[in-house]
């Protein structure tokens, strides 16, 4: 799978945005790993998606969460998903990871979501740059 600049550009301007440093993530019990479509996906963390990107390996939307903006993309394979998350997370940021699904954002938005997508929490490279918590 071949990665294009305006998708990884578009995942680090998401990332790059300060949070709202709000806590609240708490200790809920973590539902099923959701699966689907994207809208799907989408309904079920209650988003509205901006699609970008609809092609035949991924599909890709920007959703909003309050004031935050996070990336929700599905892919077609596996190793579509795992070669895209593993460019991305060069990017730093947070990613929220089920299976051939991830969402990228800010450390709180990603928590959030995982209370109604379930997943796994996985953080990119820290390059020790600004932070505006």
């Amino acid at each position: 799978m071949r990665l294009t600049r305006p998708t990884l550009a578009l995942a680090a301007l998401v990332l790059t945005g300060c949070g709202a440093g709000s806590h609240g993530d708490g200790h809920a019990a973590m539902p099923a790993t959701a699966t689907g479509s994207l809208e799907h996906l989408a309904a079920r963390a209650r988003c509205e998606p901006d699609m970008q990107t609809d092609a035949d390996t991924i599909r890709q939307a920007l959703c909003r969460r309050g004031a935050e903006t996070y990336v929700l993309a599905t892919f077609a394979t596996d190793r579509g998903q795992r070669d895209w998350i593993d460019t991305a997370e060069d990017y730093g940021g947070y990613y929220l990871v089920g299976p051939k699904w991830v969402a990228v954002g800010h450390q709180d938005v990603v928590a959030g979501l995982r209370g109604r997508l379930g997943g796994t929490l996985e953080r990119g490279a820290d390059h020790g740059g600004h932070h505006g918590g």
